[in-house]
């Protein structure tokens, strides 16, 4: 192995464990947030849509990362396409989205550890589970995705248990029960939320650069997790609100909105000292703990790769000389991590982390389209079936998320483009 590059250890079976870890955490909180601006058929719609957003996208993205095979994803196919003006704001966006949601994840941890522990603080929790799992993707890649792999199995069967215990139980007066509270708008409102179902699993493009063969296992890690999250994402959809109707699993005991949908759902049939109640709370820590770990994963190689071309300091594109890891960028992301979770305003993480998503979305389908024109001789190991549709589809659809999330969210989306606007100031300055 080269000195001052990554190590490539990682299987098409491991690429799948972190492609459902990335995104597992969706299943387990957040996304029911959703369900108080579109109820259940708003919602059911945006879901929809989102479902056939992330199909699109994730075959397309995936040509991209089959072709070009390197640890800053988006940021390297735009850069390449587009020059590198682009490449610093997809890159950036990138960033963005992967800072942002370990912490909204951390803060849920916090909330179902909580549960269990009435005695620990959730900030003390979460801010314990930063440190902890930075240091173990400082000590190494294949030791920490091995991990994801064992946690993302749990939380996968878990998922599937509170399935089996409340599908039984469904009734379609409670799934239909107040439906369409806002109508139309109610449904563009949810978009962020069901974004939030499949949000982060275009990481696994980031550690191609540690995958043993990427042009053929990452297909394989982008198909296969794919499937898996569609069909836990429809599991736990109608299971967990057609127990007790949608409200019952957004509101808490004290009518504030919760991080904890699929425990106030089972509460509905078992009591709180119960073994399978209990279950759902431990194990659910796993799938929120998979995502949170495989985020800060592909965080740190984002980070790193930024720093290692010169956007961002150069520091953070080092190498651990000894673990041959990403050490500084994921302390720093850590850093970083810790001061947003600090305000514990989940909703708005996860919006925030959600503009940098359709961000890099956009600019990875124009990517596509741009490097079949401008490069048809690049080496396509992968070609995105139905082109140019599938990447268009995907296109349009992300514009639609990306107008809906603003009109809804306007202050968020001022807060978020002044980001990028910013430092993209900050990048011409000091390039120069």
């Amino acid at each position: 192995m080269v000195k001052g590059t990554l190590k490539r250890t990682l299987t098409p079976l491991l690429l799948w464990g972190l492609g459902v870890g990335y995104v597992i955490s969706g299943m387990y909180f957040g996304w029911n947030l959703g369900l108080e601006k579109g109820g259940t058929l708003g919602m059911a719609l945006a879901t929809g849509l989102v479902i056939v957003l992330y199909s699109c996208f994730s075959f397309s993205y995936a040509e991209l990362a089959c072709a070009i095979p390197k640890a800053g994803g988006a940021y390297d196919y735009a850069e390449r396409a587009f020059k590198q003006d682009i490449g610093f704001i997809t890159g950036l966006a990138q960033i963005i989205e992967f800072v942002f949601a370990p912490p909204a994840i951390a803060i849920a941890i916090g909330a179902y550890f909580h549960l269990a522990f009435p005695q620990v603080p959730v900030l003390v929790s979460a801010i314990s589970i930063y440190l902890i799992f930075t240091a173990l993707n400082i000590y190494g890649i294949k030791a920490a995705a091995n991990f994801e792999l064992a946690v993302t199995v749990l939380a996968v069967g878990e998922l599937i248990l509170f399935s089996t215990l409340t599908l039984p139980h469904f009734s379609v007066s409670h799934f239909t029960q107040n439906p369409f509270p806002h109508g139309w708008s109610g449904a563009f409102a949810a978009i962020p939320f069901a974004i939030w179902f499949f949000l982060g699993i275009e990481g696994v493009a980031n550690v191609a650069e540690e995958t043993i063969n990427p042009q053929k296992d990452i297909l394989k890690g982008f198909g296969w997790a794919l499937l898996t999250l569609v069909v836990l994402c429809v599991l736990v959809f109608v299971a967990s609100i057609g127990i007790g109707g949608w409200e019952t699993i957004v509101f808490a005991a004290d009518g504030s909105s919760s991080d904890s949908p699929l425990p106030l759902a089972l509460g509905h049939l078992f009591a709180s000292d119960h073994l399978f109640y209990k279950l759902l709370i431990g194990i659910g820590l796993f799938g929120l703990v998979a995502s949170f770990h495989g985020l800060i994963l592909a965080s740190g190689r984002a980070t790193f790769e930024f720093g290692k071309i010169g956007n961002a300091p150069r520091f953070l594109g080092r190498i651990h000389s000894g673990f041959q890891t990403p050490a500084n960028a994921l302390v720093f992301n850590s850093i970083i991590g810790i001061i947003i979770l600090c305000t514990g305003k989940t909703d708005e993480i996860i919006i925030i982390s959600v503009f940098g998503a359709l961000t890099l979305y956009a600019f990875s389908m124009l990517s596509v389209i741009k490097l079949r024109r401008s490069e048809p001789e690049l080496k396509r190991p992968f070609r995105v079936p139905f082109y140019p549709f599938t990447p268009a589809i995907a296109l349009i659809m992300t514009i639609i998320c990306i107008i809906s999330l603003s009109i809804y969210n306007w202050h968020l989306a001022i807060y978020y483009f002044g980001i990028l606007l910013s430092f993209f100031l900050l990048f011409k300055i000091f390039k120069k």
